[in-house]
């Protein structure tokens, strides 16, 4: 089950597992982080942002309506900020950058680089190691887009070790898990107050790392 991070009146905020979906499935039947909570707690929790099913991480739902609007109203201004480390095919020269590429849905849940139709998309990133071939990178999405660093990587040539949906698929299925974690969540609460959530990366993300230190992974 989840971590709990943190538990105010006002949010909670757990370090979701990879592979548990963070909202409700079309399949009704397949689990979900917040229902489990929900089910746990007997409260009604309010979805304020995501994290993908194959990632893991720091989530936050509000535990109110007045919560969840102020927490959605700085999302929307870009006032929260979200942290994660990913490991990427590839050594990338640049000790730092800025990806600014305009992301759009190409359709069955893909998303893609469209100059022309996307919405501006930007990704900050900072090398944190670089591997034999491939490189650890802290990433600081700047705007929100579905799949935006998973994206945006790809889109760079860099694809991010494991992931099924972009890349290369017969090479990314020799990885037991999509190398995405969120570390860091931050923004101010209601009362004025910062608020600061941060979780280090599973068992599981670090034994890939471990394996891509000792081996020549392509």
């Amino acid at each position: 089950m989840a971590t709990i991070l943190l538990d105010s009146p006002d949010y909670l905020a757990v370090d979701k597992p990879e592979g548990l979906s963070c909202i409700p499935e079309r399949d009704k039947s397949v689990p979900s982080l917040i229902k489990m909570l929900e089910g746990e707690r007997g409260c009604r929790l309010f979805v304020v942002h995501r994290l993908d099913k194959e990632a893991s991480g720091v989530i936050v739902y509000a535990k109110s309506a007045e919560a969840h609007k102020h927490l959605n109203d700085l999302f929307a201004d870009r006032k929260v900020e979200k942290r994660y480390v990913l490991l990427a095919h590839g050594v990338i020269s640049e000790e730092s950058g800025t990806i600014d590429m305009p992301i759009r849905e190409f359709g069955s849940g893909r998303m893609g680089v469209d100059e022309r139709r996307g919405k501006r998309s930007v990704t900050e990133f900072r090398v944190i190691e670089r591997l034999p071939t491939t490189t650890l990178v802290d990433a600081h999405p700047l705007t929100g887009r579905r799949h935006q660093l998973r994206v945006h990587f790809y889109a760079r040539g860099n694809p991010i070790l494991g992931d099924q949906r972009y890349g290369d698929h017969a090479l990314q299925q020799q990885f037991p898990r999509l190398m995405l974690h969120a570390t860091r969540i931050a923004f101010t609460a209601r009362d004025g107050t910062a608020v600061s959530v941060e979780c280090t990366t599973p068992a599981a993300f670090n034994d890939v790392l471990i394996q891509c230190h000792n081996a020549q992974v392509k």
